[in-house]
């Protein structure tokens, strides 16, 4: 109740229908159930699961991954309980069906009916049992446990030993602990020449990162969702999550995984051309494992931290570059640097490029374009681009999920790579000054 106005909230509303479902109906299933409270986050998004059966152990290649959490398990659950219902109402009418056809067929002397609605009180009861049966299997066999389903769903506060927030770009999640002070971004890390060869040698071929995601197992865990650009969904399959992240929307789920290990998803919405390189790797530890990954974590950002500070060599920049380069950038503007054709530019100075008006009118405003070629703009204003990308465009604002060493290593390697030799050294300092700057 909102103590001010006095009026009922949505959560009052839930909790009220909540306690009065308990304590009518939840008797009647308990029968049926006799498992606890269910916590699926959607059977549908399990059911998706059986499409990647190389994500998780199954039982069989038909069947599920392994579910490892609370909501896997009741997903599974009220799957086979559903499955079960509907062989059973198919068989019965199939049986039906069958003696109907084959009882009153033409040859055995039977004709046609001359009525065409129910008249006899046996005529009656033939269609109003199956109505009341179907309408008993749907509000209370499965209606009930897939309302504890949504309402156990939308609990994510309630008992929550850790928040992360996951934020989705094209194609990378990051990652922020905030309690704890942690932030890093997990990108694809399978090297873009076994991508481009199409000969895989890894068995997790993109489905592996630089940096995963890590999570104490047997606590739960609130997951917070943002997007930066398009919609994204976080998915791992053995979870039996799969929740989208949506721009200008603050969307949430849990886990609470029960055993240590990796777990393995991907981005389960289409999100664009890099879509297949956006996946999700899971490492769940033991509370101690964990406690201890959280210490030297904060240790090695406070190192990072100072390391950035220094000065780098060109060689150093050049290298790092090229690695944070195929990480982030080459997704869209390509390992060549040649963009897309009339989607992404080229890095390329004086390389032609035509695209939409809109699209052009763009970089024409930021000087990167100019009659019909890609103009190398000076490095402050490169930085810029780069930090803060380009709004109604694919590029993305890499402040939020790069270090100040990644992004003065990727410019200068960008200035001098693909036919550039402008022979610049961008140090981490002009990013961090670039930054402050821009506040």
């Amino acid at each position: 109740m909102n103590s001010e106005t006095g009026t009922e909230t949505c959560a009052d509303r839930v909790e009220r229908f909540g306690y009065l479902a308990r304590r009518l109906v939840r008797p009647l299933h308990r029968s049926l159930l006799n498992r606890r409270r269910l916590t699926l986050g959607s059977a549908a998004a399990a059911a998706a699961a059986i499409s990647l059966p190389t994500l998780a152990e199954a039982r069989n290649p038909f069947e599920f991954p392994t579910p490892v959490t609370p909501v896997a398990h009741d997903t599974l659950y009220v799957h086979d309980l559903f499955l079960a219902v509907m062989a059973v109402v198919f068989g019965i009418g199939m049986c039906v069906l069958l003696y109907s056809v084959i009882q009153h067929r033409k040859s055995r002397g039977y004709s046609p009916a001359a009525f065409s609605g129910p008249k006899t009180l046996g005529q009656w009861m033939v269609v109003v049992v199956p109505v009341l049966a179907l309408a008993f299997i749907d509000y209370v066999v499965m209606g009930i446990p897939s309302y504890y389903a949504v309402v156990a769903m939308a609990n994510t506060r309630e008992d929550a030993a850790l928040v992360v927030k996951a934020t989705a770009s094209q194609w990378k999640w990051r990652y922020e602990y905030p309690d704890q002070e942690i932030a890093f971004t997990s990108s694809l890390s399978t090297p873009r020449a076994q991508i481009e060869s199409g000969s895989p040698t890894d068995p997790h071929y993109l489905y592996e990162v630089d940096n995963p995601l890590v999570l104490p197992a047997g606590k739960k865990v609130r997951i917070l969702l943002v997007s930066l650009d398009v919609i994204h969904s976080w998915w791992v399959p053995a979870f039996g999550v799969k929740q989208d992240a949506v721009p200008g929307f603050l969307r949430e789920t849990w886990v609470k995984i029960e055993k240590p290990g990796i777990y393995r998803g991907q981005c389960g919405e289409l999100c664009g051309t890099g879509h297949a390189f956006m996946p999700i790797v899971v490492v769940a530890k033991a509370e101690p494992a964990f406690e201890r990954w959280v210490a030297q974590t904060q240790n090695g950002e406070k190192a990072v931290a100072l390391a950035e500070e220094q000065p780098l060599s060109r060689n150093d920049l050049l290298a790092r570059g090229k690695t944070a380069y195929e990480t982030n950038c080459a997704p869209c503007h390509q390992i060549t640097g040649l963009g897309l054709p009339g989607a992404i530019p080229p890095l390329a100075a004086g390389q032609a490029f035509t695209a939409t008006p809109e699209l052009t009118d763009k970089l024409a405003q930021l000087g990167t374009y100019r009659d019909g070629k890609i103009v190398l703009v000076p490095v402050d204003r490169q930085l810029g681009i780069v930090l803060h990308g380009i709004s109604g465009t694919p590029m993305p604002a890499f402040g939020l999920q790069l270090g100040d060493a990644d992004i003065a290593a990727i410019v200068t390697y960008v200035r001098n790579s693909f036919g550039n030799h402008t022979g610049d050294v961008v140090q981490p300092a002009a990013v961090k000054s670039a930054r402050v700057q821009a506040n």
